[in-house]
């Protein structure tokens, strides 16, 4: 099976599990205060459904367009836009009679219920996987430091030891921390055994955005092959073997495994021929990278499993999915720059998150990751978004002043109108890049 469609069938599996739980959130408050919901749906049914079934006073379906799913509720302005209904007298059993404390609970349910499965799902990785760590042990070569931090006193080699005066197990995570959290000062230890501490300057994961430096530290891992793609991958029709290692790239000499991979990326699309040991004989092989870049080679893995308790997990898991949420809403402020506007994505760039193989481990993984995003993106105080109807409800309980309903009929069209303008612009870069690269 082709990469492309191994990560379109998880793309669509992930989001159709997150999309009934959202609406579930939902509708599961709804029902409890005895409020009417006549739709249930996966996907949305414009002008016809794949599936529908009436049960009780609700129709269940899944609609033809994979763009979200919704509940529709009595006596609810939502992108269903149902003006006779609201034409008409409020009736017990519909959402505008219901108390704003109610109102509240049922908007919040879908955000809600995609933070817990966020952390759930975390929580189970955790306990039933353990988690991939990198210590200085399993990296005796150390670092591979990037030109620009040279400058602030890093050199090749340097072992991470602390960040901000803590120590520091994980030491691949060093450039997310550099990038997405307050990092005052790095602990390090150069090849020579001299031991120092760095300070970093401020605001410094915005000087990596501008200037491109995303990965400033690559670790520094022998060129032997421990991972071959599957015949889906160029590298399975060259040729290549486990524990082959890489001499040469193009004619050009290798030690590490970032410089292969910088020789490959430099080649673009060209054949490359690579020089390699193969049970104390050399011999070469050529091979060009796939339409998404890739050989499909890897190296043996420099991480090492980390187990868990029960309640380790739990707080780990809760843990790890606060620092998720807060990361994201850090890089989400470069969204507003003109860099940072060019690189959103829609469902493509959502797609290549998952891996081009199919691993329940990593699906897990994204999807927990993609709920959470689902919930920052829902609670944003956009009007046809769950936090716009949170917005307008919050102004109410505070004023005590319901805004009109013609109010709320054009600011939901504004939304509306918003979002299909923001999915167009995401999936038009997804479309760009694909053609003329990123």
């Amino acid at each position: 099976m082709s990469p492309f469609l191994v990560k379109a069938i998880q793309l669509l599996l992930s989001l159709s599990f997150l999309i009934v739980l959202h609406e579930l959130g939902h509708f599961i408050p709804a029902k409890l205060f005895k409020t009417r919901v006549e739709k249930f749906f996966l996907f949305f049914d414009v002008k016809f459904a794949l599936f529908s079934k009436k049960i009780g006073e609700t129709v269940y379906g899944i609609g033809w367009l994979p763009l979200g799913g919704y509940v529709k509720i009595s006596g609810m302005i939502d992108e269903s836009m149902d003006k006779e209904q609201m034409a008409l007298p409020p009736q017990p059993w519909e959402f505008r009679s219901k108390p704003a404390w109610q109102r509240l609970i049922i908007m919040l349910g879908g955000v809600t219920v995609n933070i817990i499965v966020g952390f759930v799902i975390y929580m189970g990785i955790l306990y039933f996987y353990g988690q991939d760590i990198t210590t200085n042990k399993e990296l005796p070569n150390g670092f591979a430091v990037h030109e620009s931090f040279k400058g602030y006193g890093f050199q090749d080699g340097d072992k991470i030891l602390s960040v901000n005066g803590d120590p520091f197990e994980n030491v691949t995570a060093i450039n997310k921390h550099l990038f997405l959290r307050d990092v005052n000062t790095i602990g390090v230890v150069h090849s020579n055994g001299q031991r120092q501490t760095i300070e970093m300057p401020q605001q410094i994961g915005t000087l990596m955005f501008e200037n491109d430096v995303l990965r400033p530290f690559t670790q520094r891992v022998a060129p032997i092959l421990g991972v071959i793609g599957d015949e889906s991958f160029p590298a399975a029709a060259a040729g290549f073997k486990l524990d082959d290692t890489i001499l040469a790239v193009n004619g050009t000499p290798i030690v590490f495994w970032h410089e292969f991979q910088d020789l490959v990326k430099e080649n673009g699309q060209k054949e490359s021929v690579f020089l390699i040991s193969r049970d104390g004989a050399q011999l070469t092989l050529t091979a060009s990278p796939n339409e998404t870049g890739q050989i499909g080679l890897l190296p043996y893995s420099s991480s090492i499993r980390k187990q868990y308790t029960l309640g380790e997990s739990i707080t780990g898991g809760i843990g790890y999915g606060v620092d998720v949420l807060k990361d994201y809403v850090t890089q989400f402020k470069y969204v507003f720059t003109q860099k940072g506007a060019s690189q959103v994505g829609g469902f493509g760039a959502i797609g290549g998150l998952f891996p081009d193989t199919w691993d329940w481990t990593s699906f897990w993984q994204t999807t927990a990751l993609i709920s959470i995003i689902l919930a920052f993106m829902n609670i944003l105080p956009i009007p046809a978004l769950d936090g716009g109807h949170v917005m307008f409800l919050l102004y109410e309980m505070l004023s005590g002043r319901k805004p009109n309903d013609k109010f709320m009929e054009y600011a939901q069209m504004v939304g509306f109108f918003l979002l299909i303008a923001l999915v167009l612009f995401a999936n038009g870069n997804d479309i760009y890049r694909y053609f003329f690269g990123s």
